[in-house]
This record gives structure tokens, sequence and C-alpha cells, in this order.
């Protein structure tokens, strides 16, 4: 489009936004979270359970390792 045909661009009769509501889907893709999984991950981790479990294990390993970094120091 042209900036001549933008500025007479007109919006059409049939075109009723009155009734539109903003942002009603908004929060449903903020709470949805997606990531993709490589094939080699895929075939060990087949569902989000799985993969749940496992990166919750992950974080717990490096909260205990980061408190006995810091045990060491202040010892």
């Amino acid at each position: 489009m042209t900036p001549k045909e933008e500025n007479d661009f007109v919006m059409r009769d049939e075109y009723d936004f009155s009734k539109g509501v903003r942002g009603a889907y908004t929060q449903s893709f903020k709470e949805l979270n997606l990531v993709s999984l490589d094939a080699d991950v895929k075939a060990v981790f087949p569902d989000s359970e799985s993969v749940n479990a496992a990166l919750r294990l992950l974080i717990k390993a490096a909260k205990d390792a980061q408190q006995a970094v810091e045990f060491a120091k202040a010892s």
C-alpha cells in the first residue's frame, strides 16, 4: 500500500468492532509456556511430567550444591 492509499483508507460498514473486547484472550497466552525439545531429549522425556520431574531434581541438586559451597566458604 502506498502512503497515498493509506491516507485514503476507509473502514467499511460491515466491519463492526463495537462488540469486541480488547485483550480477551491475552491471559490464556500469557499462561502458555511452550518449549521445543530436540529429538534426543524427546526420546528420554516423552511427556511434560517427566521433563518437570527432571528439572525439579536438577533445581534441588543445584540448590544443595550451592548450600554446600556456601557452608565450605563459611568454615
